[in-house]
């Protein structure tokens, strides 16, 4: 329960959630990649930027390393920090945003609940736009492949 300035009581909701990171892949030829993956929530499939949440005390970076790696296989040697966004006004959790360039191919090793993560490399042009016409529905990586389109100075 609130209390506001008027003496009004309300009931508001807050949901501890853990810190996670979000990141767009951006290869030399303009590429980025996508991941799929059920969302028990919204049942429903969706398209995302590779992303997780943070394991015990880990840093942001060293977690967006960890989840590029293991969604995706790939390994980047140059990341940007494109900010931090909290997803909802009742969510504790602040979301660390980065882009990965210099990008390399390693083996994934998706988390068990990802075995059947679908991976999608496309124009990076392409995913900004379905995240821009509503096509991605994330609303955490339409961030930030919006963020990232400012940082590559494409918009």
């Amino acid at each position: 329960m609130i209390r506001f300035p008027d003496g009004a009581e309300a009931v508001y909701t807050v949901l501890a959630n853990p810190d996670s990171a979000f990141v767009v892949p951006y290869f030399d030829n303009g590429d980025t990649v996508l991941v799929r993956q059920w969302r028990h929530a919204w049942d429903e499939s969706s398209w995302e930027v590779p992303a997780g949440t943070f394991n015990e005390g880990e840093d942001p970076l060293e977690c967006a390393k960890r989840e590029l790696a293991e969604e995706t296989g790939l390994i980047a040697s140059r990341y940007t920090p494109l900010g931090i966004v909290h997803g909802a006004a009742f969510l504790t959790g602040r979301a660390h945003m980065f882009l990965a360039e210099s990008i390399t191919q390693a083996a994934r090793n998706p988390e068990s609940y990802e075995q059947d993560m679908e991976v999608l490399r496309l124009p990076f042009t392409e995913a900004f736009e379905a995240g821009l016409s509503g096509q991605i529905a994330h609303s955490g990586s339409v961030t930030a492949l919006s963020r990232a389109a400012r940082s590559l100075k494409l918009i």
